[in-house]
């Protein structure tokens, strides 16, 4: 009964809705309502603030909620855990990827299924870098796929996995695409389709820009990596882009993808998993294999174009 009502508890924590908390536990209402109060019974606090709408927590319910959280992936693991012994890892795999990276999530989910074909996957690719941070510390993703360029909280470890770098995706007619490099300050005078300013991508991009003392001026944001190529197929705008998405794309036909000089930049990309023991058994896996796997290498092995050969 006590699981029942911490999920209770942390499912109106995040849905902030006493309807759309019941509604994704498949309770009733009542019942949902009826396990929190008797949750703050037995543990002698008032978790709730209740008026004719759920007003939120209290300060001791959010306290409470940290430790369900953590409660219920303790008790997820040990099932993993067990599990594993008994017939091999399966269940879950949940990962969170920002959108420059998620394009080299293959790299870790091809191997990791191989290696345990008991297990699925789900990554959730449109994650900025503060969500992947937030969900893995709620126990909501048992790893991401994120830039740790940044010193991580003590409660996260990371596995290096590759140097981000950046290349202009542009249309083949354009006088550029022949080049073998392109400098920043030349790529901010081209009709641009950027990623919107609220990701750490494009926040990436904004500071390099600002080091040779230029400031696009894109016509077209989006929060969607394939929307960039798809604009840039039309042949009126240029693109930059993580060179890892020519993984998944290559170069299409009629564009060409130019690497960017002055300065070469490069930003450093990582598994981040939570740093406890013994964990989350499908987060140790796939550690395991992301230290086995040289993404760095498999990246380098790109699709060609002027200076991508």
């Amino acid at each position: 009964m006590l699981f029942r009502q911490l999920e209770y508890l942390v499912a109106l924590s995040r849905e902030r809705h006493f309807a759309r908390a019941a509604q994704a536990c498949y309770v009733s209402q009542p019942a949902l309502s009826e396990a929190i109060r008797k949750l703050e019974e037995e543990l002698d606090v008032p978790l709730v603030r209740r008026g004719r709408k759920f007003e939120g927590l209290t300060p001791e319910g959010e306290r409470i909620v940290v430790w369900a959280q953590r409660v219920l992936a303790d008790r997820d693991a040990l099932k993993d855990e067990a599990g594993a012994l008994r017939s091999g890892l399966s269940g879950r795999m949940r990962i969170g990827s920002v959108p420059t990276a998620s394009g080299a999530a293959s790299l870790l989910t091809d191997p990791f299924c191989a290696a345990h074909p008991l297990t699925t996957v789900e990554v959730i690719a449109d994650l900025q870098h503060e969500d992947i941070l937030r969900q893995l510390q709620n126990f909501e993703i048992d790893a991401g796929l994120t830039y740790v360029r940044d010193e991580l909280p003590e409660h996260l470890q990371s596995v290096p996995l590759y140097e981000e770098r950046y290349v202009l995706l542009l249309p083949a007619a354009d006088a550029l695409a022949a080049r073998a490099t392109v400098t920043w300050e030349e790529a901010s005078r081209l009709p641009l389709c950027l990623l919107t300013t609220s990701m750490q991508g494009r926040r990436v991009l904004d500071e390099v820009f600002g080091e040779v003392g230029t400031r696009p001026s894109p016509r077209v944001e989006t929060d969607s990596v394939a929307a960039l190529f798809a604009h840039v197929r039309t042949g009126r705008w240029a693109s930059i882009v993580a060179h890892a998405w020519l993984h998944v794309f290559g170069v299409p036909h009629g564009m060409r993808a130019v690497p960017l000089v002055e300065p070469a930049r490069t930003v450093p990309v990582g598994l981040v998993v939570m740093a406890r023991e013994p964990g989350s058994v499908m987060a140790r896996a796939l550690t395991d294999i992301a230290r086995r796997t040289d993404v760095s290498a498999a990246l380098e092995r790109l699709p060609g174009g002027p200076g991508l050969s």
